[in-house]
């Protein structure tokens, strides 16, 4: 996973290169036509609009509430073995973890890495230990906003080494998404650019 985020940060690069070089060369006044989402031939604005026009609340959008894993969470007094258990049987990596009755009082979030680094490794029980003894609390939890671009999360993710990030709104946490949901994200954009430029080339427009 590591490598298919550099070689996306990588590449990206060379592909918005690819498409200022060929819009460069083009008539300008074919451009509205080739390109209607790009009204100018400046790089900044090819970037506003193409590459890195994404952002986490597509992601959300695109994955929907009843499949993707957002609205799981468990509660500080519930145990590790029963966290863990409940991302087995829904496939996910991460619970966001409430206080005891309190649905949207977010407490923090627990991961598989929790798991392994605070509960096997130092040999202790997971069906003695709860949640709150190992989960990252509330403020120490790296998070992102709807509107925050998908390139900017990915890089964010990377940086800080996580692989699950809640996201957080005025009124509080909409979602989650994972370095899996944000890969396929740039990956499917740079596809559809591609798609574009190759049917332009092609003269497919």
């Amino acid at each position: 996973m590591q490598r298919a985020i550099q070689a996306i940060g990588s590449h990206g690069s060379v592909l918005k290169s690819a498409v200022l070089k060929h819009i460069s060369v083009a008539k300008p006044s074919m451009l509205p036509a080739v390109f209607p989402r790009f009204m100018s031939v400046s790089s900044a604005q090819i970037e506003e609009s193409g590459f890195e026009s994404g952002t986490v609340a597509d992601i959300l959008k695109s994955k929907g509430k009843s499949a993707d894993g957002s609205w799981l969470w468990c509660t500080t007094d519930d145990t590790v073995y029963d966290a863990v258990k409940s991302m087995t049987q829904h496939n996910v990596g991460a619970l966001v973890v409430v206080k005891p009755g309190q649905d949207k009082s977010i407490a923090g979030i627990v991961t598989e890495r929790d798991y392994l680094r605070k509960i096997i490794v130092q040999g202790r029980s997971s069906k003695s230990t709860k949640v709150g003894d190992i989960m990252t609390e509330e403020n120490k939890l790296i998070t992102v906003k709807p509107e925050t671009r998908v390139l900017q999360a990915m890089q964010l993710m990377t940086e800080k080494r996580i692989r699950h990030i809640p996201v957080i709104d005025g009124t509080g946490m909409v979602g989650m998404v994972s370095i899996g949901d944000i890969v396929r994200a740039v990956v499917s954009e740079h596809k559809e650019e591609l798609n574009r430029l190759n049917a332009y080339i092609q003269g497919g427009y």
